[in-house]
């Protein structure tokens, strides 16, 4: 969050950011427990903490797979591909009155190996997974020598089905034509937010426990897709409409779960130029975000304005305001939730400078996250604070800050308030805070955190489910304030 006035044929893959430096943040591998319900998630499931992975004691699939080692990455990617195919063949047949004809050529190829030449385009150094359509080709190929043991090491083996659940639905997308409102013209941007929302169709089927091969708890195990999403998001600043396309965090994690929760393959061909184009939240980087680098330092003057920036997003609740205190985020009564507390009988949001200002530094290149000083950007300090904010004018209006809706009301208002800060000039200086590119990015990274407070309640206990907590944030974002006290009361 920047302070104004302060400075043919197609070949599809995923596009791999260069913040790599995110993984260890947001990813990590996670142990199978036992499958146990935490709650409800939307899509008519209950968020679970069970296993999450390939299935035990199942035979791997028989697919034609080219150039293959026979190794684990391609076993893992056969039995993803055999799964989705026996996902398609029932559901392009039932939802568009099409027969699902099966990719004609699967390949394996190592990134840093022997190199071939596929889709008219060498493979060395691409560590990539494509789709190629027209012009002769269908084809899916895969990385396995470094993409997807990156992807299973950093994050998960369920984050590889993930990736290859999008390349498959640019297949879909090849086969339907204009059915999925695919033509030459089509940009780059709706090919890929449909398939991010092919892929939520496919892995709510995973997580409904539908899959041969693979399941898939709602808990964990769909944070790591989601965290997935992240790191191969358009890097900030990246036009939406500019080839090549694929979108930030925020879009692509909005389409994965308009696909998961609709569990609707027609929903994702209908999203078109004009829904995405309505919807994607930062189209540009203004001058003044160039100059500052997009952010902020947690200096006086930026509290100053941050609080400015709360009161008169939630002027029309008239509730007293509380007042953000650098106290080292102590409560004298009630508990204390460090790096920020609402301490509801002084009403003030008390804060700890210090860690405030590790989250928000951004994370150099190269570097690890939460090590050396490294962490996610200044807009995740902010929507922390706004978090705790949002707590004391809840309470003022009689809400219950320790039910179960507590963390997703938080979440959703914390939202609601980030979407005033949005600038419809924002290269007019008027020295407010305005949400500059990458922000929202920002706010997928701390929600997918398992300390973050953005969702969570008085005492800093947090929504269990990643999905469910960016849900929430998201509704606010572009529902407004009246969502969040209506939906969760």
């Amino acid at each position: 969050m920047l302070v104004q006035g302060a400075r043919s044929w197609v070949r599809m893959g995923l596009t791999v950011s260069a913040v790599a430096v995110m993984v260890a943040q947001i990813g990590g591998c996670s142990q199978t427990v036992a499958g146990t319900p935490t709650g409800d998630l939307d899509g008519g499931l209950e968020v679970t903490n069970g296993p999450t992975g390939p299935r035990e004691g199942v035979d791997d699939a028989k697919l034609e797979v080219e150039n293959t080692d026979g190794g684990e990455m391609d076993r893992l990617a056969t039995n993803a591909v055999s799964d989705l195919y026996d996902y398609w063949d029932k559901e392009l047949d039932e939802n568009f009155g099409e027969k699902f004809t099966h990719i004609e050529r699967l390949v394996s190829y190592d990134s840093e190996g022997e190199p071939m030449t596929l889709c008219g385009a060498s493979t060395e150094k691409f560590q990539n997974a494509f789709y190629c359509g027209g012009g002769g080709e269908d084809l899916i190929a895969w990385d396995r020598g470094v993409l997807l043991p990156m992807l299973s090491e950093n994050f998960h083996p369920i984050s590889v089905v993930g990736v290859l659940a999008h390349e498959m639905g640019h297949a879909i997308q090849f086969r339907l034509g204009e059915k999925s409102q695919m033509n030459q013209s089509t940009p780059t941007i709706v090919r890929e937010q449909q398939a991010d929302c092919y892929m939520g169709n496919f892995m709510q089927h995973v997580a409904s426990g539908n899959a041969k091969h693979f399941e898939l708890n709602t808990g964990e195990g769909l944070n790591q897709i989601l965290a997935t999403l992240f790191f191969i998001r358009d890097p900030a600043g990246y036009d939406h409409m500019t080839e090549g396309a694929h979108g930030l965090a925020f879009d692509r994690v909005y389409a994965f779960q308009e696909g998961f929760t609709t569990e609707d393959p027609k929903r994702c061909a209908e999203m078109g130029v004009e829904e995405i184009d309505e919807r994607i939240a930062e189209k540009e980087r203004a001058e003044n975000d160039e100059d500052a680098g997009g952010e902020a330092e947690l200096s006086p003057k930026v509290l100053d304005l941050l609080q400015e920036s709360l009161d008169d997003a939630f002027a029309k609740n008239n509730a007293e305001q509380p007042k953000i205190t650098e106290n080292g985020a102590k409560c004298d009564d009630g508990e204390s939730t460090p790096p920020v507390s609402y301490c509801a009988d002084e009403n003030i949001v008390g804060i700890d400078l210090d860690e405030l200002k590790q989250i928000a530094e951004p994370p150099a290149e190269g570097a690890q996250p939460n090590q050396d000083g490294a962490g996610i950007g200044d807009f995740a300090a902010f929507a922390e604070i706004a978090s705790r904010y949002t707590l004391a004018i809840q309470k003022q209006v009689g809400a219950d800050l320790e039910n179960g809706n507590a963390g997703l009301r938080t979440a959703c208002l914390t939202g609601a308030w980030t979407a005033t800060t949005v600038d419809e000039d924002p290269n007019t200086p008027d020295d407010k805070l305005h949400l500059a590119v990458g922000d929202l990015d920002e706010a997928v990274a701390e929600l997918l955190q398992d300390n973050s407070l953005i969702a969570a309640d008085v005492n800093g206990k947090q929504v269990k489910a990643g999905f469910v907590r960016v849900e929430a944030f998201r509704r606010g974002y572009y529902e407004g304030a009246n969502t969040c006290t209506n939906d969760f009361a």
